[in-house]
């Protein structure tokens, strides 16, 4: 198996740095490997630096974009020209700690439906954990999971992942057309996800895979978050309240999940005590309340975007 690390990057140098020594620290000896850099406009000094790299035997190319055309962008270009059976995902401000691509590999290994494999990740800052998974929670919006829960064979299914460190196989990475460069540094992991549910792929977390991630720390990383998220909400209208519907009947995603609840409905769940034989079943008027929710909240963005949603 060959393995193409793809990273993009928009200023933040000495996070780069860091990551790029962590990436040589943690790589394994006997591993078939490429690093693609594409930058996006840095202003920094960033593409100075890259000029000095060493190419390793060609192991090692960057690419250079016009300008910022965001983290869609970039990846796909990078892609585009990568030679791996598997591309890795990598943010530019994660620290990688020693066994994470082990892990992730066995995961991608275990599971041949698999579309993104994610991983655990904590805020570099405070060693919180901030991510073992996305979920769909009361108000139809995508959610990290920031507890680590159980699993048997350390391999976590989940709606969603996000695309700071991934693995995706070249064919599904290919096959679904790559990530929609139509959302900007948001949201398009998640998109990427939910085609591949609909392709009948499914997302995972390997639990035994660690990194430590500073979050958004790009310049202008959130300048189009509402746009973002109204696409994703917009397309993907009907298909939410049936994944929310998964994170509620999750033991795990319960609790946290009801706390997202408007009252009264919140209320009402804490009366509701289902049986048995219904305990793994949505109700009806909890989904009810989630279509509710994401018709309120697509309108409010409809009149902050001028009347008009993004498709």
């Amino acid at each position: 198996m060959r393995l193409s690390f793809l990273t993009a990057l928009y200023n933040c140098l000495p996070h780069t740095q860091a990551m790029l020594a962590s990436l040589r620290a943690t790589l394994p000896r006997d591993l078939d490997w490429e690093l693609i850099l594409v930058d996006d406009g840095s202003t920094d000094g960033t593409r100075d630096w890259l000029a000095t790299l060493p190419v390793e035997g060609g192991r090692i190319r960057f690419l250079l974009q016009p300008d910022n055309r965001g983290f869609a962008a970039a990846n796909n270009r990078a892609a585009a020209t990568a030679t791996g059976d598997v591309f890795a995902l990598l943010n530019n401000d994660l620290v990688l700690a020693p066994g994470w691509l082990e892990s992730m590999v066995r995961a991608l290994e275990a599971r041949p439906d698999a579309a993104l494999v994610g991983n655990v990740q904590t805020i570099a800052a405070t060693g919180a954990i901030h991510h073992t998974g996305l979920f769909i929670n009361a108000r139809g919006k995508p959610e990290h999971d920031r507890r680590r829960p159980a699993a048997t064979d350390g391999i976590r299914p989940a709606v969603a992942v996000t695309a700071a460190c991934a693995l995706v196989r070249r064919e599904v990475f290919v096959r679904l057309g790559g990530f929609d460069e139509a959302f900007r540094n948001g949201h398009e992991d998640v998109d990427f996800c939910l085609r591949a549910r609909a392709a009948g792929l499914r997302s995972c977390v390997a639990l035994d895979s660690t990194v430590a991630h500073h979050v958004s720390v790009s310049p202008g990383r959130g300048n189009a978050k509402i746009v973002n998220a109204a696409r994703s909400m917009n397309r993907w209208r009907d298909a939410l309240p049936a994944l929310a519907g998964e994170a509620w009947c999750d033991p795990h995603l319960r609790p946290v999940w009801e706390r997202r609840l408007p009252w009264p409905a919140r209320l009402r769940t804490l009366v509701y005590r289902p049986d048995r034989a219904d305990a793994a079943r949505f109700p009806a008027w909890l989904e009810a309340g989630v279509r509710h929710r994401i018709a309120r909240q697509l309108a409010r963005w409809c009149r902050e975007l001028g009347g008009t949603l993004p498709a």
